[in-house]
């Protein structure tokens, strides 16, 4: 495999994965580990209202670690971008970012200011 360049064993195999599936807006990917592995299951494009409240809640935990890995922060807008969600209809996208806190997944940068303005980190960060 490490000849043929499908295996690297260099440790950025997730966050490769991670990025492509947030460019190409796929649904977040399911990580498996074993003793002797890691698996990534990767899934086919499916629109936000196909998807179930765990689908949503990982679809934007990953987000949040990508952003963090790139010194960044999610908010609402950029999860309105990534589950393309319009503006109008930023409550949708509070209700995931809601759901995600109460999971543990992801915490609030400030609390202390208001709800449009709020940015968000993975809960281990």
């Amino acid at each position: 495999m490490r000849r043929i360049g499908v295996c690297e064993e260099r440790g950025s195999g997730i966050d490769k994965v991670v990025f492509q599936t947030e460019f190409y807006q796929l649904p977040a990917p399911v990580f498996e580990t074993t003793e002797e592995h890691t698996r990534a299951i990767l899934f086919a494009h499916r629109e936000l209202k196909e998807m179930d409240k765990t689908d949503r809640v990982r679809a934007c935990y990953l987000p949040a670690c990508l952003r963090y890995a790139q010194r960044d922060y999610m908010t609402n807008t950029t999860l309105r971008g990534r589950f393309g969600i319009e503006d109008k209809n930023s409550a949708t996208a509070f209700r995931i970012i809601k759901d995600t806190l109460t999971a543990g997944l992801i915490r609030c940068y400030d609390d202390s200011v208001g709800s449009k303005a709020k940015k968000y980190l993975p809960g281990w960060a």
